[in-house]
């Protein structure tokens, strides 16, 4: 019928043309506060979506690592094995779901900042949601670049047919780039937000990506004065408890820096969309179980210290209890499951993603403690080294002083490794092994069994879609 009444239009203007009575155009938009509201709420929600938060991620920020295992079945998602044994080529399809999801929400960032500043608006909240869009479009390259390298550098929505079809641009200048927007940001953004905006970025998130971004590029000086100003803020702190600071009840808690905000909206279950926690919660039987994906490793198993409770807070064993109480059946087909991710069985509602409510922690207080260890001792800073690091063992004991002694080493490559092991075990299974251990230029030590090659695996190849549709303008990666 639409096929018949279309031919049958032919050119002449037909409720085909017709805009939707739910759609509102560029031209339209971009006119009160309430369009900059909405703007700003839409970039928030694209950071749960499914390239963002779910399979791409996993396997481009996660499979590579000696910390994971593909997890749920042999034959389910066999291209997973491609990214742990670095096998990868440029056609694969996850590159290409991490690439669009990231300039989806550059995309985004890049609407509020092109256009908000024209808007008649209140001040002060035209200047913060500018800010929190720079936040997100550093976010958003800093995970493009550390992943690919050189990646082209939008700044601006496209207006010209040039626009669309931009080169790489230099990793140096993306770094710069992003380093802009975060001082930017910084310098605007809250510390705090009332009850009705928590979970929005702050100072204290721009202050710790900036420290994160200065630790790739080994610029120790900026990690210390990073680090240190969070610390400053006065309003961070670790969590008691290492297993509960991941559950729901705890989200935004005070360790958390930022996190990307999912909920279990009640009857919407098309908003409730977070697939995070769905892909990797433990596949059994149990409705409320997921698909097992991205699992510990007996690697990771094997790092924590004998006693080490932050093991349980990051490794579910199948067929033992959950401290929630959910038995993990041990007809599972994997020995490991994913913690940090796990929602208790009680809370899955019928008709919605299992887990769609659990948020995922990007930054937290022990990392900004761990990257001012690690630059303090790269600085010849021991005694403040130590500091930082015994801060987060002495969170990990929980009262228990029988366990983790404390590291007193003043060798400098002692303390460093001590440091590797302790960001290992701390941030195990939160998307950042693959990547420390590469800018540690320990990747073909660590990852060589794996299939690692030094000067080509450091970065991922460049997505064969992207190159084609660039007609060349973009190029790939050496060794892919």
């Amino acid at each position: 019928m639409i096929a018949a009444l279309f031919f049958s239009q032919g050119c002449k203007k037909s409720f085909l043309d017709a805009t939707p009575a739910t759609t509102t155009t560029a031209a339209q938009f971009w006119k009160t506060q309430s369009d900059a509201l909405a703007a700003n709420a839409a970039m928030y929600a694209d950071l749960h979506n499914w390239n963002d938060i779910a399979f791409a991620p996993i396997a481009i920020e996660s499979m590579g690592s000696d910390d994971v295992t593909k997890g749920s079945v042999p034959t389910d998602a066999t291209f997973m094995n491609e990214y742990i044994n670095f096998t990868v080529t440029a056609g694969e399809g996850q590159l290409e779901g991490f690439w669009q999801g990231m300039y989806n929400n550059i995309n985004f960032a890049n609407q509020i900042l092109d256009n908000v500043p024209n808007i008649n608006m209140d001040a002060t909240l035209k200047a913060r949601y500018l800010a929190e869009a720079q936040f997100i479009r550093a976010y958003d390259y800093f995970r493009l670049v550390r992943a690919f390298g050189d990646v082209p550098l939008r700044l601006h929505v496209p207006k010209t047919a040039a626009d669309y079809n931009l080169a790489r641009t230099p990793k140096a200048a993306v770094w710069a780039q992003i380093e802009t927007d975060l001082t930017n940001a910084a310098s605007v953004l809250p510390t705090t937000y009332s009850s009705t905006d928590v979970g929005h970025v702050t100072k204290g998130a721009a202050l710790a990506l900036h420290a994160k971004v200065a630790l790739y590029q080994k610029n120790w000086t900026e990690v210390l004065t990073f680090t240190n100003a969070v610390t400053s803020l006065g309003i961070y702190s670790l969590f008691p408890d290492y297993e509960k600071m991941f559950r729901t009840q705890n989200k935004n808690n005070v360790e958390s820096i930022f996190e990307i905000q999912n909920e279990l909206i009640p009857n919407n279950p098309g908003a409730s969309n977070s697939q995070y926690s769905q892909v990797q919660m433990p596949r059994v039987t149990e409705p409320a179980g997921g698909w097992g994906f991205n699992d510990p490793s007996p690697s990771l198993v094997a790092e924590f210290e004998p006693g080490d409770p932050r093991l349980a807070g990051t490794v579910i064993v199948t067929g033992t209890i959950t401290p929630e109480g959910d038995m993990i059946d041990a007809s599972a087909p994997d020995p490991y499951y994913n913690m940090k991710s796990y929602v208790p069985f009680a809370l899955y509602v019928s008709g919605f993603n299992q887990g769609c409510q659990q948020d995922k922690i990007v930054l937290r207080y022990a990392e900004v403690l761990l990257m001012n260890a690690e630059a303090n001792n790269e600085m010849g800073n021991t005694a403040a080294a130590l500091t930082s690091l015994e801060m987060v063992r002495a969170r990990a004991r929980e009262g228990n002083a029988s366990i983790l002694p404390q590291v007193t080493t003043t060798v400098q490559a002692t303390l460093r490794t001590a440091i590797y092991h302790e960001r290992r075990v701390e941030l195990g299974m939160e998307f950042d092994r693959h990547f420390d251990v590469i800018r540690q230029g320990r990747g073909a030590a660590v990852f060589g069994p794996q299939g690692f090659v030094a000067g080509k695996s450091e970065v991922w190849p460049i997505p064969q879609n992207e190159i084609d549709l660039s007609a060349g303008t973009l190029t790939q990666n050496p060794g892919y």
